[in-house]
């Protein structure tokens, strides 16, 4: 008696939260057909006709369609297991149900393409079971805070499931009985809407990824039940009043850019239900013109998180897992549907490059495009990306040359990024030779790895890889930027100096005076190809100022072996221990410290550091070192009981009790490794002398490079600092002077690079 009248409670609390969702205020809405057509979604009835005929043809597709064939009806044979959910994220049931809406989709797409039964009564049989189960189910056991969720741990997985699913059920729609709709809708497909809208309303609302997910899931089950009332609260948020929902997110997630500020990482994951729900209202409301909304906010987002990739895989920025790349899947949909909407070659690259073909009708004609040999050659140049939704809160500047797996800088100098960002503002990263050589440790995480924290963040994401010393930035006093707070970092940005970009060099300069109380600093870098030069340099300037004497340290992270050093170090050899005790330093063994000039003397030397890496490429970081500057050589894993990190090495130059100080380093790729036919190349840097002067608003940085003929050259690098905005026309109107070796030179725009000859 007592089961009973709690499953009626349950019962009469499930339908009462559908009767809400059903009845919301009513506001003028776009017409909806009373009449759906399914498929009415991603996918449209003219492209299953396309695709029917083009699977009969050889090429791609087909090729595509065969496989995915072979691949679907291997598992439709067996068992339909909907387990009851007990595990976090990785575990068996969180996997089951994934492969489960991935299965009921792929089916789905089977019976459009083929009309065969057996793939829409898999996806019925599966849904059946989901709706005599999904009733009965409380909260999930190991759900995560407040976005929890009954089906995953997370409700941000159940709206992943939900978006996958309302395609399957879309697409098997028309095989249904009436009464089979009836408890499918009522047991499963509302329910789930429900929760993820009314019961959720915390992540519904919130103008976040998960939010986007929630809506576009919610969104899309209006298209497919034709009810115009759902579509509207997912666009608008649940009282239709425009402070979240679906539009609100593309007014303030994206930069007028196209940047996501949470990072291409994350703006990779989310893309997928942006351009999903967006395809579905283009299909259904074209009228509302969604894809030129804001300017063609969501094509920037699809071709920005393309450009933000090197190799093939995405900037590690803030919270991010290095592995993935543009071959993950929901790229793989945007760049498809980008396509189908545009027809722009350049995008056919990608798409080569990603080897993978969608079954819809938009991936039917990137296949054919393919197949064809049409020309394209995707173009990654040089761009800065400027962050905040109205692109006045720093930027991502991108530094490239022009040819394959060539030198990349990238200076982040952007938002916070909510609370997936990191305390690293004014840091860079250095790609070359298609490999990551000035490094990022991206997210301390496993991900779907339930031996690692349940699949989730580990704390050292939180100890090491959001703190400020785990990035190649400015740490003042061992403390992180912001203090580690998220809410201040969020309320804080850098500010864009300049950005300029030609044949010879890309630089930009950023500032920022609220990452600590009474300091302000300015990072300046500089990708410069020298004449007769195969490899560019880079340049950069760290200006620091403070009316009170501080603690600065400057790391570099880097990924390879250290080969040498020009100056002697005194290593740890029998004991290691913490470098400091809070804020990151607690992870990081002190292997070796080292003064390049002695105490006494008050001039300036030449510190290079010197490490190969994979690639069987040699990197020199060459720098200005003072009497009052010292070298502490750093390895990554104290402090870890659990083995949590990876074993990465680094290098700070550290000052101690200064007011201000500038950091001048030039990094310099050179030479060859070749273990195989057992040769060396030019190990040792060509720079030979650096140094560094601050003429008002002019940087004058003269060096000296050996040459073949083992003969120095001069170089002088001058850069104007005035401030102006991000427009190269107004970049060439400037005009500037400076003073080397008694002689006056000129020159305008940006910068100057002379060769003194003696």
């Amino acid at each position: 008696m007592k089961t009973s009248y709690l499953l009626n409670i349950k019962t009469l609390k499930r339908v009462v939260c559908l009767v809400a969702l059903s009845s919301l205020m009513p506001i003028q809405v776009l017409a909806v057909s009373t009449a759906t057509q399914h498929p009415t979604l991603v996918v449209n009835q003219q492209d299953v006709v396309t695709m029917r005929a083009a699977i009969k043809q050889p090429g791609l597709f087909k090729q595509a369609f065969t496989e995915k064939k072979q691949h679907v009806d291997h598992y439709i044979k067996q068992p339909i297991i909907v387990p009851i959910p007990v595990d976090a994220g990785g575990g068996y049931t969180h996997e089951r149900h994934k492969k489960n809406y991935q299965h009921m989709y792929d089916a789905g797409m089977m019976y459009q393409l083929t009309q065969s039964p057996v793939y829409a009564d898999y996806v019925r049989d599966m849904l059946l079971q989901y709706a005599v189960l999904y009733p009965t189910l409380p909260l999930h056991p190991k759900r995560k805070s407040r976005n929890e969720g009954k089906l995953f741990w997370q409700g941000l997985n159940e709206a992943v499931w939900m978006v996958y699913t309302i395609q399957a059920y879309d697409f098997i729609y028309d095989s249904l009985s009436v009464e089979q709709r009836k408890q499918i809708e009522s047991g499963i497909i509302l329910p789930v809407a429900d929760f993820l809208s009314v019961q959720s309303p915390h992540t519904f609302n919130k103008v976040h990824n998960h939010g986007t997910w929630a809506t576009a899931a919610v969104g899309m089950t209006g298209f497919v039940l034709d009810k115009p009332e759902l579509v509207e609260v997912a666009l608008l948020d649940l009282s239709k009043s425009g402070k979240g929902g679906f539009l609100r997110q593309l007014d303030e997630l994206f930069s007028p850019d196209g940047y996501y500020n949470e990072g291409p990482y994350y703006q990779r994951y989310a893309l997928l239900p942006f351009v999903t729900f967006a395809k579905a209202i283009e299909q259904n409301q074209p009228e509302r013109k969604i894809f030129e909304y804001r300017n063609d906010i969501l094509l920037k987002a699809i071709t920005s998180t393309v450009e933000l990739s090197y190799n093939g895989l995405f900037f590690p920025l803030n919270d991010a897992i290095k592995s993935k790349g543009i071959d993950t899947v929901e790229l793989v949909r945007a760049v498809s549907i980008a396509y189908g909407l545009t027809n722009n070659n350049d995008l056919i690259d990608i798409a080569r490059q990603q080897d993978h073909i969608l079954l819809t009708g938009d991936g039917l004609k990137l296949a054919q495009a393919i197949d064809q040999n049409t020309p394209s050659k995707y173009a990654f140049d040089s761009r800065v990306f400027l962050d905040g939704k109205n692109g006045d809160e720093g930027a991502l500047v991108v530094m490239r040359q022009n040819a394959p797996n060539a030198q990349a800088v990238v200076f982040k100098a952007t938002a916070q990024g909510l609370g997936h960002g990191h305390f690293d503002k004014l840091t860079w990263q250095f790609y070359d030779d298609g490999a990551e050589i000035v490094s990022d440790y991206g997210a301390a995480r496993f991900l779907n790895i339930e031996a690692k924290a349940g699949g989730r963040y580990l704390p050292e994401n939180i100890t090491w890889a959001k703190q400020t010393v785990a990035h190649n930035t400015l740490v003042v006093d061992e403390t992180s930027h912001f203090d580690g707070e998220v809410k201040r970092g969020n309320a804080n940005h850098p500010d864009m100096v300049f950005y300029h970009h030609d044949d010879t060099a890309t630089l930009a300069s950023a500032v920022i005076d609220t990452a600590y109380n009474n300091v302000t600093f300015e990072r300046t870098m500089a990708l410069v190809t020298l004449p007769k030069s195969q490899a560019p340099l880079v340049f950069d300037i760290v200006d620091v100022d403070s009316s009170t004497a501080h603690q600065y340290d400057l790391p570099v992270h880097y990924q390879g072996q250290l080969i040498d050093t020009n100056f002697a170090r005194n290593a740890s050899v029998n004991t290691l221990k913490a470098l400091g005790e809070a804020n990151g330093y607690q992870h990081l063994w002190l292997r070796a410290t080292a003064t390049p000039k002695a105490a006494n003397d008050k001039s300036s030397s030449l510190a290079q550091i010197t490490w190969l890496n994979d690639n069987g490429r040699f990197y020199t970081h060459s720098s200005i070192a003072t009497s009052e500057q010292q070298y502490l050589f750093t390895q990554l894993g104290a402090n870890d009981p659990d083995f949590n990190l990876r074993n990465e090495n680094s290098f700070i130059q550290r000052v101690s009790g200064a007011k201000q100080h500038q950091f001048v380093s030039v990094l310099e790729p050179h030479g060859e490794y070749n273990p195989s036919a057992e040769y060396t190349l030019s190990a040792t840097s060509k720079l030979t002398s650096l140094n560094y002067q601050r003429q008002d608003d002019i940087s004058v940085i003269s060096f000296q490079m050996k040459t073949a003929s083992d003969t120095d050259s001069t170089y002088v690098l001058a850069i104007n600092h005035q401030q102006t905005k991000i427009d190269a026309e107004r970049n060439n109107k400037l005009t500037n002077s400076f003073a080397y070796n008694n002689k006056q030179y000129s020159f305008s725009g940006r910068y100057q690079l002379l060769e003194i000859n003696k």
